[in-house]
């Protein structure tokens, strides 16, 4: 029998389906999230980039369930998968502030993962629980002043003095270094030993010689707090120390793993954003008796970066279900991470074209957009560093 012309199916442009390692209730999650981006934290964004968004976000989302998503509920956290909290990297860009989604994510999925991996009962007890629910605040301690992406070339140092540590260095570029209660803190305790040298260590911020020295000035993400920071004769307890000691090296760069994947998300969901709202922006505003968007030129944009998002989504989510199914697939990871960011910026840089001289004026916050994305480029692994993990994972 011969197909006629109602039977055969018709392209249907309008239908969103959910990718496949989202549940319905990871659906559910993703509409509460946004609904909670939308109504408590976008009105403030503008203020925030002024000010740095306040610590009550913390608790607020600390109440609603939102820093523990994928954390065990032993430790007050809701027990779900490591979907859930994709979902909160890429729904949270609702809020319209990149500043504060960085500062949320160096909680959730860069200073907590490794505590749990690889901390004491007592340690978890003493900072994830309460960092799940917002009441204290962490930030994470890598990068140096002449060590970034050389981790290797930290110098803060460790020392043993009976049964305590003696901390002396200095760290920048520090998310939440100006609020936080608590640093991870890598730190070399054999400067001998090469990877091996290499230790983590729980500071508390408020102990005698951890000096917040400077916040500092950046072309994006400035509702986040970003801190200079010093360490001076700062003593700690044998039991500060994270996981083994010499094998610190290794334990951070598994927590770079899901820095990155977390990275590529938001750069990920932060693209589709602004993608939505110049969309919306090309097919209301007129030049030459029609919409912009009618152009073959302006048309043709959104086709290439629709076709780029679309791949960097399937890269990520499919990256995203390996690592979260138990696989350590760090070459994709960093492909993901690399694609989405360049991704990320390109359709900012784009978006901004598209709006013309307003793209370039604060008002419609499309300027914002690239300067927060531009960031992705280069924390958690510069494009640099993941061309060479990319490169050398061939046997290149």
């Amino acid at each position: 029998m011969a197909a006629t012309a109602e039977s055969v199916l018709k392209p249907d442009f309008q239908t969103r389906r959910k990718h496949f390692i989202f549940t319905d209730e990871h659906e559910q999650l993703r509409e509460s999230i946004t609904n909670f981006a939308v109504k408590e934290l976008a009105p403030h964004a503008e203020e925030w980039e002024e000010t740095t968004f306040p610590d009550w976000v913390f608790t607020r989302m600390g109440e609603l369930g939102f820093l523990g998503l994928d954390k065990p509920e032993q430790y007050g956290g809701q027990g779900g998968d490591y979907f859930s909290a994709m979902v909160l990297g890429e729904a949270i860009a609702h809020a319209n502030c990149g500043g504060l989604a960085m500062g949320v994510a160096v909680q959730t999925d860069m200073a907590m993962p490794p505590i749990l991996a690889f901390g004491t009962e007592e340690q978890k007890q003493q900072w994830v629980v309460p960092a799940i629910k917002g009441e204290k605040i962490l930030c994470l301690g890598i990068t140096e002043p002449d060590a970034g992406s050389d981790v290797k070339g930290i110098k803060t140092r460790a020392v043993r003095d009976g049964d305590e540590y003696v901390i002396n260095g200095s760290k920048t570029f520090i998310t939440n270094g100006h609020r936080a209660h608590l640093i991870v803190l890598v730190t070399k305790t054999d400067p001998d030993a090469g990877y091996d040298g290499f230790s983590l260590f729980l500071v508390p911020m408020d102990a005698p010689g951890v000096i917040r020295e400077e916040k500092l000035k950046k072309l994006g993400m400035h509702a986040s707090d970003t801190a200079l920071l010093a360490f001076q004769d700062v003593r700690v307890p044998a039991s500060a120390l994270l996981g083994q000691e010499g094998k610190g090296f290794y334990h951070i760069m598994w927590e770079l793993q899901g820095e990155r994947m977390i990275g590529a998300a938001g750069s990920l969901a932060g693209a589709q954003r602004c993608f939505d709202r110049t969309l919306a922006y090309a097919k209301e505003r007129e030049a030459f008796g029609k919409a912009i968007g009618h152009f073959q030129v302006i048309r043709h944009k959104f086709a290439e970066m629709a076709t780029k998002i679309e791949a960097a989504r399937q890269l990520v989510y499919v990256t995203a279900w390996r690592f979260a199914n138990g696989e350590y697939p760090v070459r994709e990871i960093s492909m993901a991470k690399l694609f989405a960011s360049r991704v990320a910026v390109e359709v900012a840089d784009e978006c901004i074209q598209i709006h013309g001289g307003a793209g370039y004026m604060k008002e419609y916050n499309v300027e914002r957009a690239w300067r927060d994305a531009r960031l992705n480029r280069i924390g958690a692994g510069t494009d640099e560093i993941m061309l060479e993990v990319i490169g050398r994972s061939y046997g290149l």
